[in-house]
């Protein structure tokens, strides 16, 4: 998921009909084009809860840190970040921003969503078809996984793991041997979301990103129908972007709070929100 810098405004309308209609998307069509920050073209065709939200706190974010992951666990906030040569798996204090540890990947690899299971933490890569798992104390090295396609995004219901790989599809991965044991592909309104991408288990749900847009939807894990579509354009101020400020991404839920922060790629500025309900 490389930075995108061309915008076909014109053709958005066009392109969001066919994304929500296609199949797995290429690498190649993600570096040519962006999507605009409209939430209503996904509640077209059907009645998902519509949602915006409202800032409840503010805490910095490092701009370095391009968010492939994000996950909160035991007052601790851990993030995986990607790009070739800068990806690492980190972890962060939330209040000032800081890394207070992290472990670099080889420049070979491209990292992308975390996920942290039965005292071990996961980390996808994009095209490198690795996993890699780490103690979750001592984050010390603690194995490796290899799948066939791309690694987007990871999460887990504490039993199994869930994965992402930009497609409309969600796979069930068994965490022993990282083989996938199900699938269910995400529609709304009978169409098909592509693009998911970073994923965060909240409530017996599935929040996912959908890359390129300032769209979260919220997904049936068991039959991969979208209940819920929360719009967050505008969360990150203007005057807080510069030419290195990529796209929303990153969700992390502390369930003992009720908790949720988001970020995005290079943001000086990770959020916590609390959604609402649109008027209809």
């Amino acid at each position: 998921m490389r930075r995108i810098d061309i915008i076909l405004s014109i053709l958005l309308p066009l392109f969001l009909w066919s994304c929500l209609g296609a199949g797995k998307n290429t690498a190649r069509d993600r570096e040519h084009v962006r999507l605009s920050d409209s939430a209503e073209t996904w509640s077209v065709h059907s009645k998902p809860v519509q949602y915006t939200y409202v800032v409840k706190a503010v805490y910095p974010h490092s701009t370095g840190a391009y968010t492939q992951g994000l996950y909160w666990h035991d007052g601790v906030l851990w993030e995986g970040t990607g790009l070739n040569g800068r990806s690492e798996l980190r972890k962060v204090d939330l209040k000032s921003g800081k890394t207070l540890f992290s472990v670099p990947l080889d420049k070979s690899y491209f990292g992308e969503g975390i996920a942290l299971l039965d005292g071990k933490i996961y980390q996808l890569t994009w095209q490198n078809g690795v996993a890699f798992v780490y103690d979750a104390e001592t984050l010390e090295p603690a194995g490796e996984f290899h799948y066939d396609g791309e690694g987007w995004g990871l999460t887990t219901d504490g039993s199994v793991l869930y994965m992402s790989d930009g497609s409309s599809r969600l796979y069930k991965v068994d965490p022993a041997g990282f083989r996938h044991t199900g699938s269910v592909d995400v529609r709304l309104g009978g169409s098909r979301v592509n693009y998911l991408n970073e994923l965060e288990w909240i409530d017996g749900k599935i929040w996912a990103n959908v890359y390129t847009t300032d769209v979260i939807v919220i997904i049936d894990p068991t039959t991969g129908t979208v209940e819920g579509v929360v719009d967050l354009t505008g969360l990150l101020p203007e005057s807080d972007r510069n030419p290195d400020t990529d796209v929303l991404n990153g969700i992390a839920y502390d369930a003992a709070t009720k908790r949720i922060f988001v970020t995005g790629k290079n943001w000086d500025k990770l959020f916590e929100i609390e959604l609402k309900k649109k008027e209809e």
